[in-house]
């Protein structure tokens, strides 16, 4: 059996989402399982050197996953022709200038999103990507959650009639970290360090909205810093001066409407972290992150307004919990098994970094939405 050994520098992974989803339960869990297996009875094994800036935690890393390459010279890692791929989940400003010298160092691009800080670097990274014949992704990882897979099988099979809105709930209580420890790290409060949570999830509504539901047409979005200081990693006491919450309406060019509401300042009172609900002319669909739960529109309620007397209607008991039909691996893992057959096979794989650029510019639409008080259109890239 063929072997296709592919060698992955992993810059950034000492971070929370470098360690935690795309190291420990993705790249070292390929490995484990014996790499990629392919249809035709070969396998992709990636072969990581970890890159931070600093050691003692890479070091912690490789112990965790027997990975033994690792360095704190990027540039070194570049120069080395076994590898092939480029990852990067750094902060979003170090990113860009990170990737181009990938690009010029002839590496194939998967990277986190925000792929970079403006919409005009992002589609920069993929022409300089594209123009050198290197293929290239962005981590768009809430496609391959359960609960959203669910909800793209239902309209696959025309469960909804035609849709008409959709609408997200997303977000915790992030602890400001003077008496219980923060569960984010501080630069996400500080706009001059590229945080924010327009700039965050943003990204991830674009992607989300564009694959299942429609192409996003215009957005209305209000901001909002409702907890103004914060205490950092260290103890001192920081002024926020991100945005810790949106508000954002969005039009997609087939007429469908959503509406997301992200904050780090809500207590959770849902399903889960993340709620989608789907509402159509034959039916509707409220997903988490795993499970989802449907309702015909012959198991509608016809609920009549009195607030004079107990309501008698059991609103959760006319849904239904959509089985499970299919095995779901971990959403970041599928992606990157996805991009490792396209970089090996050249199988087809639409997440590039102009997909990346798509959710740079809402951000930045959303971002000009709250400064004006107004609707903004989203052209074509």
């Amino acid at each position: 059996m063929k072997q296709h050994t592919i060698g992955i520098i992993m810059n950034g992974v000492t971070g929370r989402m470098g360690t935690n989803q795309h190291l420990l339960r993705s790249i070292a869990e390929i490995m484990k399982q014996g790499g990629v297996k392919l249809s035709n009875g070969e396998t992709i094994m990636p072969d990581p050197i970890l890159i931070g800036r600093d050691e003692s935690k890479l070091k912690r890393l490789c112990a965790l996953t027997g990975i033994t390459n690792m360095s704190t010279n990027l540039e070194d890692a570049l120069k080395s022709s076994h590898y092939s791929i480029y990852f990067d989940a750094q902060t979003t400003g170090r990113r860009a200038d990170a990737v181009k010298a990938a690009i010029k160092a002839g590496k194939h691009i998967y990277c986190e999103k925000p792929v970079a800080v403006s919409t005009e670097s992002a589609l920069e990274l993929y022409k300089l990507a594209t123009e050198a014949g290197l293929k290239n992704g962005v981590v768009q990882d809430k496609l391959w959650l359960p609960g959203i897979v669910k909800i793209k099988r239902l309209i696959q099979q025309g469960f909804f009639g035609e849709i008409l809105s959709v609408r997200g709930e997303f977000g915790y209580w992030v602890f400001e970290g003077d008496n219980i420890p923060a569960q984010r790290p501080s630069w996400n409060y500080r706009k001059e360090d590229d945080g924010g949570i327009i700039v965050d999830m943003l990204c991830h509504w674009r992607y989300v909205l564009d694959d299942v539901f429609g192409n996003v047409k215009a957005v209305s979005c209000l901001g909002a810093t409702h907890i103004p200081t914060r205490v950092d990693e260290n103890g001192n006491t920081y002024k926020c001066t991100a945005d810790d919450a949106a508000y954002a309406t969005f039009e997609l060019d087939n007429g469908v409407i959503a509406h997301f509401n992200s904050s780090w300042t809500v207590r959770v009172r849902r399903d889960d972290l993340l709620t989608l609900q789907v509402d159509g002319t034959k039916g509707s669909a409220v997903a988490g992150l795993r499970e989802c739960y449907i309702q015909h529109y012959g198991n509608t309620p016809k609920p009549v307004w009195n607030p004079d007397i107990a309501q008698p209607i059991d609103f959760f008991g006319g849904w239904s919990k959509v089985p499970e039909q299919e095995v779901h691996d971990n959403a970041f893992k599928v992606q990157w098994e996805l991009f490792l057959k396209h970089v090996v096979l050249d199988e087809p794989f639409p997440w590039n970094l102009k997909a990346g650029a798509k959710g740079v510019q809402l951000a930045e639409k959303g971002l000009e939405s709250w400064a004006k008080r107004a609707w903004v259109d989203v052209p074509e890239l």
